[in-house]
């Protein structure tokens, strides 16, 4: 049997070296790609083509979580679990929408973050403890049909969020596009490259169901996006 590929997102150069060096003791797991950005993260996963990555979220220039939105554009069968130390339950939930299968905390046993990337291929979704509860809050009601108090905020309902998914940087560049900002403003604006602003685009434009910048611009114009998030 084949070991899985497995991808590393991770800015921060020490732990990044103590993955590399637990999972190369792992025999059923190959590391083929270690990166401290995700700059060049379709590039990376095109070429490396993993089974599992394993993506930090606070990283400079694209963060873990618009790059796994930016990830499933290519690869949507990749499964990629988020390794972080943020418990913020809205960062946990935009992972999830874009695409992440788990999310583990960085404190968790070296035991712990191998089990977690050998289950995700077999069908799981690996969470350390503290995250499974706040997921399982979310969907904690109580016998009225209201949310516990301690709950997470219910997401809005599809009509109100076009069940688009979007992420924060999408709707940003979205609403730049309605104020008929060019790639290249949009890009200076927001200090990010060009090709990562086309990246974004693409995703809104999957994501929005239409195929081109005045489709997308129509929809948000319709639905009142202009100067307010989706």
């Amino acid at each position: 049997m084949k070991p899985l590929r497995l991808v590393i997102f991770d800015d921060n150069n020490d732990f990044r070296e103590s993955l590399l060096h637990l999972f190369r003791f792992t025999p059923d797991v190959d590391v083929v790609g270690a990166y401290a950005d995700c700059s060049n993260v379709q590039d990376a996963i095109q070429s490396l083509k993993p089974e599992v990555v394993l993506m930090d979220i606070d990283m400079p220039g694209i963060n873990g979580i618009e790059a796994t939105a930016l990830l499933k554009v290519v690869a949507p069968e990749v499964q990629v679990v988020m390794l972080t130390v943020s418990e913020e339950e809205e960062r946990i939930f935009q992972a999830l929408r874009n695409g992440a299968t788990g999310y583990m905390l960085k404190r968790s046993g070296p035991d712990e973050l191998v089990e977690g990337v050998r289950s995700v291929v077999q069908g799981g979704s690996p969470m350390s403890p503290a995250i499974a509860r706040k997921v399982l809050q979310f969907f904690h009601f109580n016998e009225n049909g209201k949310q516990a108090a301690n709950s997470i905020p219910k997401p809005m309902e599809p009509e109100e969020s076009l069940a688009t998914g979007l992420t924060p940087r999408e709707q940003e560049i979205l609403e730049a596009l309605v104020d008929g900002l060019s790639y290249k403003m949009i890009a200076a604006k927001h200090f990010i490259s060009t090709d990562t602003v086309k990246n974004h685009i693409q995703g809104i434009y999957r994501k929005l169901h239409v195929n081109s910048k005045g489709e997308a611009i129509s929809l948000a114009l319709k639905k009142g996006i202009a100067g307010q998030r989706l």
